[in-house]
């Protein structure tokens, strides 16, 4: 329905037409206004046929008759117009050539079941017309480097940047165009998206990572429309090297309710997106500032060659409150080599002590070049894959010549010599405006960033970002397992049958015996010698111990009459039930256990879950989640992501866990799960195993659990 041709034609008109241009509008007025001060007057066309002038010029009835009368092809139409009449306005746009159309007004999905068909109605009119359809909700949007202030948005900008500005929030746009202004992140473009009826994020997304100017992807949401077209997109993204930083709103139930009353959309588990945004080499943080300030980085910097940050500092209390909020969110300050320790101490006055972060002490302001010889020296440094250089700079516009002149051209004589990126940063957040622009300009500094809570989390993420991207994806291992899955009947099955999957994808299970009267029970227990738990086998029962089917410590000697207790309990309990005798299986001492889970979600497909506590993992709340497939390397990470994992290495006398024995049980359960998901399609719905036990290099099974979904849906 959306294709690239299209999305280009939104993005880069060259004419215009405002249907339903009216002088009581304000959208109207401001869109106008933009357009003109661009100096696009004469390719502007206000459509009106109630009103033979508008904003002091002649109106056209009809965008066909604008086109008739002038020869001219419009581009794009902006549709102002009531919801009730959208649909004949798109007609007209198309008789008049236009390709692109911007929808303006409200009335859609966002109120409620009457208002969603009227959208949908829309989209397919302007599937069939062949125009691409921005809104509806929107404000409009902005090419700054190809001079396009389509957009009803006071003061757009006009100097271009590498920062793309995506904003599902028309209102919420202007203060994060006026916050990048005042941080110096300069941007490429503003695009508001609204309900997202046809063009979504995910689409604009996949256009601005082939443009040069745009060197990084900012954006707020509040849902994910189709999350195929936008996973593709930031997949693309990452691999080019563009970072996508993402504020999603939805993290509590109240966010998620009044996002879906803002646009008649559901945000979707938070938890999940979490866990494909991370997936996607997506960075996501939770204010506009860090969005912005992030974004602006990551355009800088590119993706950082190690995670390492240095710091050169003329404030010893700059370089300690940067140690400590580099501790809090686990940013990297590397010891310095001998050589760079070596070369600094050369330079340092007695006082001063080289080392991360590196106060470089007043000395700086009698030899500046002081300045010059530690950014350098911290920024070739080989443990070290980004600076900051953090010192003041003015925050009054006020003309007069900056005293600190001479170190910001010191700083930038450092930031040349250096072989990673050099970041200027100021101690405080305070806005960035021509004065201070011109004065980093003639100093040779390419960005700044204001504050240092903002610099050390950007960074950090940026890091983070910089090594995800490039770890390589699974492989998909369904087919291996395609003749044991294929054979699998479409239907409940019983925890035995479930345990016989588990044994032929390679996961490890505890031995059991599935026994079908009370003398094979005997039999089985003498031969195990042991204390036995003892579960009813039924394919119509999921939680075997909420009606007495779970025995657990029974000594041999009782396991016949334990037998028909249990079969007897659990057909009073449940007369509806298919009972197929008991499984047994030799009792385990406590040992550290694990949820290990697959489900299937509507948006994003098969997804795993790892999650500490076994039957407590709800009550400890400590859960990793990916989607599949997953290999080895990715089941460690999510076990390293775990807030407890530190159980995993052993207390209190536990041996420490073999990890890499559990990732590889895991990946085998998430190969099972594709390859039920190949061979059933979406009737499977998932695949639990709870608990995974874990003692020391013993990992095993517990229990498991197929789940399906009657409807297939």
């Amino acid at each position: 329905m959306v294709t690239r041709e299209s999305v280009d034609a939104l993005l880069n008109p060259r004419t215009f037409a405002l249907i339903g241009a009216s002088d009581k509008s304000t959208f109207s007025t401001l869109l106008h206004a933009n357009l003109v001060a661009a100096g696009h007057e004469d390719r502007t066309f206000l459509v009106n046929p109630r009103r033979a002038e508008v904003h002091g010029r002649a109106t056209y009835p009809t965008c066909a008759e604008a086109r008739r009368r002038t020869g001219t092809v419009i581009d794009l139409v902006h549709v102002m117009v009531p919801a009730a009449a959208a649909a004949d306005a798109l007609r007209d746009a198309a008789a008049a050539g236009a390709r692109a159309a911007v929808v303006l007004s409200s009335g859609w999905s966002e109120t409620g079941p009457e208002g969603r068909a009227r959208q949908d109605e829309l989209v397919a009119l302007a599937a069939e017309l062949g125009i691409a359809l921005l809104g509806p909700n929107v404000l409009g949007l902005v090419n700054v480097g190809a001079g396009i202030p389509a957009m009803a948005l006071s003061d757009p900008p006009t100097e271009p940047g590498p920062v793309a500005l995506v904003s599902q929030s028309g209102a919420s746009c202007g203060a994060m165009k006026e916050f990048a202004a005042m941080a110096g992140v300069g941007l490429s473009h503003v695009l508001t998206v609204g309900n997202e009826a046809m063009v979504t994020v995910g689409h604009l997304v996949d256009a601005l990572v082939d443009d040069d100017a745009v060197r990084a992807v900012a954006i707020f949401m509040e849902s994910i429309k189709e999350p195929a077209v936008f996973a593709a997109a930031a997949r693309r993204a990452a691999a080019a090297g563009k970072a996508v930083v993402v504020l999603k709103a939805g993290r509590s139930e109240l966010a998620a309710r009044s996002a879906a009353s803002h646009t008649g959309a559901l945000v979707g588990d938070d938890r999940v997106v979490d866990a494909m945004l991370a997936d996607l080499a997506v960075i996501r943080v939770d204010t506009i500032e860090e969005m912005l300030v992030t974004a602006g980085i990551a355009a800088h910097t590119g993706p950082l060659e190690r995670p390492g940050i240095g710091v050169v500092s003329i404030s010893g209390g700059a370089c300690d409150i940067v140690a400590d909020l580099a501790d809090a969110v686990g940013a990297d300050l590397p010891e310095l080599s001998a050589a760079t320790t070596a070369a600094l101490q050369e330079r340092m006055p007695d006082f001063g002590h080289a080392h991360n972060p590196l106060d470089i002490t007043g000395a700086a302001i009698i030899d500046p070049t002081l300045w010059t010889a530690s950014v350098t020296a911290v920024g070739t440094d080989p443990s070290v894959g980004a600076v900051l250089a953090i010192n003041s700079l003015p925050w009054r516009e006020d003309g007069r010549p900056f005293y600190g002149q001479r170190f910001v051209d010191a700083i930038g004589a450092g930031a040349a010599d250096a072989a990673v990126p050099v970041l200027y940063v100021t101690q405080t957040s305070q806005p960035v405006g021509p004065q201070v622009r011109a004065i980093l300009s003639s100093g040779g500094i390419g960005h700044v960033v204001p504050g240092l809570r903002l610099a050390v989390d950007g960074v950090a993420r940026v890091a983070q970002w910089s090594a995800r991207r490039l770890l390589p994806r699974a492989e998909p291992g369904a087919p291996a397992l395609a003749e044991v899955t294929s054979l699998v009947p479409g239907e409940p099955l019983s925890e035995a049958a479930a345990r016989d999957l588990l044994l032929a994808a390679g996961v490890p299970a505890v031995p059991s015996w599935h026994v079908r009267s009370a003398e094979d029970a005997a039999k089985a227990a003498a031969e195990s010698g042991t204390a036995l738990a003892m579960k009813i086998v039924s394919a119509d029962i999921g939680h075997k111990s909420d009606i007495g089917g779970v025995r657990l410590g029974v000594e041999p000697a009782a396991a016949a009459t334990t037998y028909d207790d249990l079969v007897a309990t659990c057909a009073a309990a449940r007369p509806d039930a298919r009972l197929d005798g008991v499984l047994m299986s030799p009792m385990r001492p406590p040992a550290t256990e694990l949820l290990v889970g697959v489900t299937r979600d509507e948006d994003w497909g098969l997804l795993l879950a790892v999650g500490l506590g076994g039957v407590l993992v709800e009550v400890l709340d400590d859960v990793a989640l990916a989607p599949l497939p997953v290999d080895d390397a990715a089941v460690l990470r999510m076990l390293a992501g775990l807030r407890g994992g530190a159980l995993l290495d052993g207390v209190r006398g536990r041996p420490a866990a073999d990890r890499a024995a559990i990732a590889a049980a895991v990946a085998r359960i998430g190969r099972l799960a594709e390859a039920m998901d190949a061979a059933h399609g979406t009737a499977f719905d998932g695949l639990e195993v709870n608990p995974l036990r874990v003692d020391g290099t013993t990992v095993e099974a517990l229990d498991a659990l197929v789940t399906w979904r009657s409807d297939g849906h």
